[in-house]
């Protein structure tokens, strides 16, 4: 068992990820690639104190890369879409999105 930071290692944040989250109460994470889901339920439940109904994960593929005259590639990472459950909220994303509204 890893331990439980070590799961989740960032939130994504952009266009899409913004959508589900207003629409279907579904927050993105970057998590470890040997993660399961039931780690991953784990760790979000412990470490944002939410409820979690499921979990959905893609390995997503790394990109080319060119450097000059050579070719290499990005590494590949493990996304997870995690739906609460009806009532369960992580406050994390709602105060970053008060902040960006008060810039403005």
């Amino acid at each position: 068992m890893k331990r439980i930071e070590d799961v989740i290692r960032r939130p994504i944040i952009n266009e899409k990820s913004t959508l589900l989250r207003a629409a279907g109460n579904q927050y993105v994470f970057e998590v470890d690639l040997r993660a399961n889901k039931q780690e991953i339920t784990e760790a979000v439940s412990t470490l944002f104190g939410v409820k979690v109904a499921s979990v959905n994960t893609c390995v997503m593929p790394g990109k080319a890369k060119r450097f000059g005259r050579f070719i290499g590639r990005s590494n590949k990472w493990k996304k997870a879409v995690v739906t609460l459950a009806e009532g369960s909220v992580i406050d994390f994303f709602d105060k970053a999105d008060e902040v960006e509204t008060a810039e403005a």
